[in-house]
C-alpha cells in the first residue's frame, strides 16, 4: 500500500482491494456458497454438453447452430470468469483480490458478456435470414460469413472491454480498498474513487446504452420481418416450428438485455449495489445457466442429438 505525497497532501493508492461480497453471518455464506455452486455446475455441465452435442453431431453443423455454440462458448467462460473466485470468497477471511487481478477479472467479464450481447444480434440476423430469405440463406451465411460475424462480436466485445478498463482502472483508489461486490465491476468500482468519475459514468451509460439500442433495434427488425413473414405461411407444421426456434432466442434476449440495462444503462445504477448484486447474480450464474435449457428444452434436433448421445454412450 504505497503512499504518494504531492504537496502537503498525503494520498494512499491501494494495491489490493477487498470483495465484500453478501453480507451475512456463516449460514448465510453456506446457503449462498451452496448455491453458487449449484448454479456454477449446471452452468458448466450445460453448456459443455450443447458444445459437445453441436460439435459431434453432423445434423448440426448449421450456422444456426455455429452461433449457438459460440454462446455457449461465451457463457461458460464469463461465469468462470467470476464464479470460482466468488466460491474462494464466501469461507476466506481476507477475500483480497489484487489489483492485477481485479483489472484481469474485469477486463474478460466486460470482453465476454459484451461479446454475448453481439453474438444474440447475429442470431437474430441469421434467423431473419433463414426464414425470409430461404434460396440465398446458404450463400448469405456461407461459413466464411459466419466466421466473421463471430470474429466482429468478439471484437466488438474487446473494444469496449479495452475502454472501460482503462478509463476504470486509471482512476485513483485513495478513499477505500473495500468493493461493495462480489467481483470487479464499474459500478462498485466507481464508488471507491477519488477521482472525478463524470466521464467514467458517461462512458458506461453511453457505449452500454449504445450496444443495447443499437442490438435491440437489429433484433426488433429482424423479428418483425420474420414475424410478417409467418402470418403469411399457410403451414401450421412451419409456423409452429418457426415459433419454437425463435421463441427460445427471443427468450434468452430479453432476459440478457433486461438484467443488462437495469444494471448498466440507467442513471442512478451506481448508486443501487444491493440491487446490482442480486442482478449480478441473475446474469453472471441464471442465464448462463438457462441457455443451454432454453435452447434444448425448446429445440427438436438438439433433443434429438442428445438422446443418440445418450444412447451411442449407453450402448458402449
Amino acid at each position: 500500500m504505497p503512499s504518494h505525497r504531492n504537496g502537503n497532501l498525503s494520498k494512499l493508492y491501494f494495491q489490493d482491494f477487498v470483495l465484500e461480497g453478501f453480507a451475512g453471518g456463516l449460514r448465510t455464506q453456506a446457503l449462498l456458497f451452496a448455491v453458487f455452486l449449484a448454479l456454477y455446475m449446471v452452468t458448466v455441465l450445460g453448456n459443455l454438453l450443447m458444445i459437445i452435442v453441436i460439435t459431434l453431431n453432423a445434423r448440426l453443423h448449421s450456422p444456426m447452430y455455429f452461433f449457438l455454440k459460440n454462446l455457449s462458448f461465451v457463457d461458460l467462460c464469463y461465469s468462470s470468469v467470476i464464479t470460482p473466485n466468488a466460491l474462494a470468497n464466501f469461507f476466506s477471511s481476507s477475500k483480497v483480490i489484487t489489483f492485477a487481478g481485479c483489472t484481469t477479472q474485469f477486463f474478460f467479464f466486460s470482453l465476454l458478456a459484451t461479446t454475448e450481447g453481439f453474438l444474440l444480434g447475429v442470431m437474430a440476423y441469421d434467423r431473419f435470414v433463414a426464414i425470409c430469405s430461404p434460396l440465398r440463406y446458404p450463400i448469405t451465411m456461407c461459413q466464411s460469413a459466419c466466421t466473421r460475424l463471430v470474429l466482429g462480436a468478439y471484437c466488438g466485445g474487446c473494444f469496449n472491454s479495452v475502454v472501460q478498463t482503462s478509463f476504470t482502472f486509471h482512476l485513483p483508489f485513495c478513499s477505500s480498498n473495500r468493493i461493495n461486490h462480489f467481483f470487479c465491476d464499474v459500478p462498485p468500482l466507481l464508488q471507491i474513487a477519488c477521482g472525478n468519475t463524470a466521464i467514467n459514468e458517461l462512458l458506461l451509460f453511453g457505449i452500454c446504452g449504445l450496444i443495447i439500442v443499437a442490438v435491440t433495434i437489429v433484433i426488433l427488425i429482424s423479428y418483425g420481418y420474420i414475424i410478417v413473414t409467418i402470418l403469411r405461411m399457410r403451414s401450421g407444421t412451419g409456423r409452429r416450428k418457426i415459433f419454437s426456434t425463435c421463441g427460445s432466442h427471443m427468450t434468452a434476449v430479453t432476459l440478457f438485455f433486461g438484467t443488462l440495462f437495469v444494471m448498466y444503462a440507467q442513471p442512478g445504477a451506481i448508486e443501487s449495489m444491493e440491487q446490482g448484486k442480486v442482478v449480478s447474480v441473475f446474469y453472471t450464474l441464471v442465464i448462463p445457466m438457462l441457455n443451454p435449457l432454453i435452447y434444448s428444452l425448446r429445440n427438436k434436433d438438439v433433443k434429438e442429438a442428445l438422446w443418440r448421445l445418450g444412447q451411442k454412450h449407453s450402448a458402449m
